[in-house]
């Protein structure tokens, strides 16, 4: 009999099972449909022996003190920050749009204040702000909106960024100053041995049982369990009765070059060229030494793996009827970025894990209390 079946053993599903063995000492049976534990956090060694993540670069960024400090039990750091350059008009520049990259797409000299009015100058005023177009345009303008976004979102999503919610344009800021980063957290690093290794270390635990290669349909009726924590798609554990719920999928083309070095930075954009949106270059992220370098291409698909949720108003819609038919189950959780139906960083999802850790403790002791009042023996000597 275990306390806990969780479903998925990425951030969501890892770090409430460390929490649930460590803490409340309770029994975890964690399984994933994959062959291996991490999620699409997943990172390994490829042939040439470089590490890689096989989903996809994933920086690690936060500004929670709590969820650093928490997965610092179970990895040391490498401090790293990461660069993102855009590849336009036969030069790479700067992205996040800062002051570099505006003076050197358009050959200027102009200072923090010049170029605030500089963006005044081009801003289209907008009543407004709905959309991803708009949070853009609102702000820069339409020409820098076309050669930044337009083409890049549009890959992406398949979709033009005037049908999509202002969230996703909204994600990526724009600058006055000189600042490069792509990220401007208090916490900015890589788990110095990966993150499988850092995953490794968080399920190495007595109560914590784990079976790969498991989809839960196969297991649900064989396994004994009181309570459930689901981190996979809801749509799917509701058999998709309103039907499925949109995502966008990405494929990964991976390459390793007999070169020291591919690109100056960790991750280069291809807003406007090619049918990829970015290569990343992984010895950038580990700061690994190696006479060879490994990169990879991503091209946004319709079908696949589900990684990101598409955010437009009918789409949030259809994840509340769901939202709806969770919210009746007893015994049951649904945490994480597929569960909840919203792009979360990965930080984001740890945060979420420990809040519903926090809160089964809480139902737990309540139902105590209430279990020792029932029978009469809160307070007898």
């Amino acid at each position: 009999m275990y306390d806990y079946l969780i479903v998925g053993a990425g951030f969501a599903g890892s770090v409430l099972a460390e929490r649930l063995a460590t803490i409340a000492n309770k029994k975890v049976l964690l399984i994933d449909k994959r062959n291996h534990i991490a999620g699409n956090a997943y990172d390994h060694y490829d042939q040439a022996g470089i590490l890689v993540h096989k989903y996809g670069p994933h920086i690690f960024h936060t500004n929670s003190r709590e969820v650093f400090s928490y997965l610092s039990k179970f990895t040391e750091w490498r401090n790293y920050q990461h660069r993102v350059l855009a590849s336009l008009d036969g030069q790479l520049v700067p992205m996040p749009i800062n002051l570099t990259t505006i003076n050197l797409l358009y050959g200027l000299n102009l200072s923090s204040s010049e170029l605030t009015a500089f963006f005044e100058s081009k801003a289209e005023k907008k009543k407004d702000i709905n959309t991803s177009e708009d949070v853009v345009v609102s702000v820069v303008g339409r020409e820098l909106y076309e050669k930044f976004f337009k083409g890049y979102t549009k890959k992406q999503w398949d979709m033009d960024p005037s049908e999509l919610n202002a969230s996703v344009t909204a994600r990526v800021p724009t600058r006055t100053n000189k600042d490069d980063r792509y990220f401007t957290d208090s916490y900015q690093s890589m788990p110095l041995y990966g993150y499988t290794k850092m995953f490794e270390k968080m399920l190495d635990h007595p109560n914590i049982h784990i079976m790969l290669n498991t989809d839960y349909k196969d297991v649900i009726g064989e396994v004994n369990y009181k309570k459930l924590i689901f981190t996979g798609p809801i749509d799917e554990y509701f058999d998709y009765q309103f039907g499925r719920l949109p995502y966008r999928s990405i494929e990964f083309k991976f390459e390793t070059l007999d070169q020291d070095n591919f690109q100056p930075t960790g991750t280069v954009n291809y807003p406007n060229d090619y049918g990829f949106t970015r290569i990343t270059e992984f010895k950038h992220l580990s700061g690994q030494q190696h006479k060879k370098t490994s990169i990879v291409y991503e091209f946004p698909k319709a079908e696949g793996d589900p990684y990101y949720p598409i955010p437009k108003p009918d789409n949030t819609l259809l994840y509340e009827k769901y939202q709806k038919l969770a919210a009746k189950l007893e015994h049951t959780y649904f945490v994480g970025r597929l569960a909840t139906y919203k792009y979360y960083n990965m930080d984001q999802v740890v945060a979420q894990a420990l809040s519903t850790f926090k809160k089964i403790q809480s139902e737990e002791s309540t139902n105590a209390v209430g279990h020792q009042i029932e029978h009469g023996s809160l307070g007898r000597n």
